[in-house]
């Protein structure tokens, strides 16, 4: 932090919580409790204020509280900011800007996990390299199959391990002929509307 304000970089950072920054927002817990058991759903309230530590921090700096009560229990969490309140309001800034940052890690463990990016066991470092390539390949091309092809179904937010799941790997009766290669889905098929709505779409989006 010191070196970004030395070097006039903002930032936005996540502050671990303590006792002290969690007595600062004991009102608004307790607010947020009430909220959230009078309408039976997770409840949320902001709260920001000048802070610094008792002795590793330079200079009070920005922090905003999110006073949240969920499931039952308390929730809190908090960031350190060097924007300033007209920059972004702490609801915006938290809600908009700083979970924009764990969307961001969504997507890096969507490619790891369901698209295996981080099978880098190869023994040189070019392999692992066209390896992360065809991870990195087939997560854009699966991210243009969720924009264009799953638009209007149920699979329209769906990670692409999901897609792979319930859209991609399943079993069907192949027939092959001198003209043509055809394929038979199970008539159980849960997804039937789905797949054909999406194979509708990218002939659509093809012939355009």
């Amino acid at each position: 932090m010191r070196w970004c304000e030395t070097n006039g970089v903002d930032f936005l950072f996540g502050l671990a919580k303590n006792e002290r920054l969690v007595g600062e927002i004991a009102g608004e817990l307790a607010a947020a409790e009430e909220d959230s058991k009078a309408s039976g759903q997770p409840a949320r309230r902001f709260k920001e204020s000048q802070w610094s530590t008792r002795d590793s921090w330079s200079r009070q700096r920005r922090v905003v509280a999110k006073a949240e009560w969920t499931r039952g229990a308390a929730n809190p969490r908090f960031v350190v900011t060097s924007l300033s309140p007209e920059d972004a309001a702490p609801q915006q800034l938290y809600e908009e800007i700083y979970c924009a940052r764990g969307d961001m890690e969504n997507r890096i463990k969507e490619c790891q996990l369901d698209l295996f990016a981080d099978r880098t066991s190869a023994a040189t470092m070019r392999a692992n390299q066209l390896r992360l390539w065809f991870a990195s390949m087939a997560y854009v091309l699966l991210c243009a199959v969720r924009r264009i092809a799953l638009q209007q179904t149920q699979f329209a937010k769906a990670t692409c391990g999901t897609i792979r799941l319930k859209l991609l790997k399943i079993g069907a009766l192949v027939r092959t002929s001198v003209r043509r290669i055809t394929f038979a889905m199970a008539s159980g098929y849960p997804y039937q509307r789905d797949f054909a709505r999406a194979h509708a779409q990218l002939i659509n989006a093809a012939a355009r």
